[in-house]
């Protein structure tokens, strides 16, 4: 089969590697069908997140129809459409049953090497170095999804793949961190990011009651497709912005009730902060560019609080600790517990309250992703989302049949 495989920093090629093959009596494995490039697979493409190995296929947003199941897989059969999560949950353990999924204790083969760095393993995910199982990725014609029994989510309507792909991953995630801003009817919010997930978050953020949404970004397709869903906007790159100062403005001097960072390790910065991070980071004395984390924490409001759905990998400098504890704010962040959240939001999207489709801008082939990779991290072309056909040429775009091939021969 084909897939897109890391091969070094900023280095992706699309290869012909062996099928996936059922490894455990609890697998299935997937013909994908839709797949998406994801703001956090940047992380990998840029070198942040280690133990990552040449050949490692990448992805973690996918959905697709179901080939073939192991034998104690009861809930699924050949020929099924599914939407798989990013995450990889076991459904027994302690954490599982608490409904914290993403802290499964059993999915991560290789915790020993995320204990090494922080003290506790999350789950396995999909696609996302070894230090968080190894498990390959699917931005590929076929997928192993284990403990299939507990993850995948059949689509029963006939909605198009494009509508209900993005239940993998950053529909939840935005929806997880509009729930842990704890927002209330009439509230203001401060979303940093409108990427896919800061537009999730927006969309989100109104869903639960908030009376104003305030984005901010630089990119002026993604300010607009903000201002599109309802938003006010801030471009922190105009001159003379400064983005305290416009949410004091913006909120009568008492600062946002709840402030989301949908941004991470990789903010970016024109100040003498984003050099100072872009200077320590290069010589590994810090390791993400906590820019965005520290706004958020200086402009919440006294009592309010931050949800961090942007991915962290490590350690931060300069983190104003004392304002947040001066301010006594509440602070949430973590890995979407998507199993919690997967159903409701396909609930939410066959009642057409949501429409997830709007954010794409690209639709690609496997072939195609390399440069896309490198078009998405240098924010070119006018890029929102990037969605992969892995059965369509680069020469035909036409998509091919999805019916589940007889692969037994």
């Amino acid at each position: 089969m084909k897939a897109v495989c890391w091969m070094g920093k900023s280095k992706v090629e699309t290869l012909s590697v062996p099928d996936p093959t059922l490894l455990n009596p609890h697998d299935a494995i997937i013909k994908v069908t839709k797949t998406a490039i994801c703001g956090s697979d940047l992380h990998l493409y840029d070198g942040f997140i280690p133990t990552m190995e040449s050949g490692d296929i990448l992805g973690h947003e996918f959905m697709g129809i179901v080939e073939e199941v192991g034998k104690d897989v009861t809930n699924l059969k050949r020929g099924d459409r599914v939407v798989v999560p990013f995450t990889i949950a076991c459904g027994n353990c302690a954490f599982c049953k608490k409904q914290v999924w993403a802290a499964c204790d059993n999915t991560n083969a290789n915790a020993h090497l995320m204990e090494a760095a922080y003290g506790y393993s999350g789950s396995g995910l999909f696609g996302y170095s070894h230090m968080m199982g190894g498990y390959a990725g699917g931005q590929a014609q076929y997928v192993r999804v284990p403990f299939a029994n507990v993850g995948p989510l059949r689509i029963e309507s006939d909605l198009p793949d494009e509508k209900v792909l993005f239940l993998s991953d950053i529909f939840p995630t935005g929806y997880m961190a509009a729930e842990n801003a704890q927002i209330q009817p009439g509230d203001t919010v401060a979303v940093w990011g409108c990427g896919p997930v800061g537009q999730f978050a927006i969309a989100s953020a109104f869903m639960l009651g908030a009376a104003r949404v305030i984005a901010i970004d630089r990119l002026p397709e993604r300010l607009e497709m903000a201002r599109s869903i309802g938003a006010i906007t801030v471009d922190y790159s105009e001159q003379d912005v400064d983005v305290l100062t416009a949410l004091k403005d913006l909120t009568a001097g008492t600062g946002p009730d709840s402030c989301i960072d949908a941004v991470g390790l990789e903010a970016h910065s024109a100040e003498l902060q984003g050099v100072y991070d872009a200077v320590k980071t290069t010589l590994m004395m810090e390791t993400d560019r906590p820019i965005v984390l520290r706004q958020a924490i200086q402009a919440v409001r006294k009592g309010g609080t931050l949800s961090v759905p942007g991915v962290y990998g490590g350690l931060l400098d300069k983190v104003p600790f004392g304002a947040a504890f001066g301010k006594g704010i509440t602070m949430k962040m973590g890995q979407t517990n998507m199993h919690k959240y997967m159903k409701p939001l396909l609930e939410r999207i066959e009642q057409g309250q949501i429409d997830p489709s709007y954010i794409i801008s690209h639709r690609i082939t496997l072939e195609q992703a390399p440069e896309m990779y490198k078009i998405w991290r240098d924010k070119k072309d006018n890029v929102t989302k990037i969605v992969i056909d892995p059965w369509a040429s680069a020469f035909n775009q036409e998509q091919l049949p999805t019916e589940p091939e007889d692969r037994s021969a």
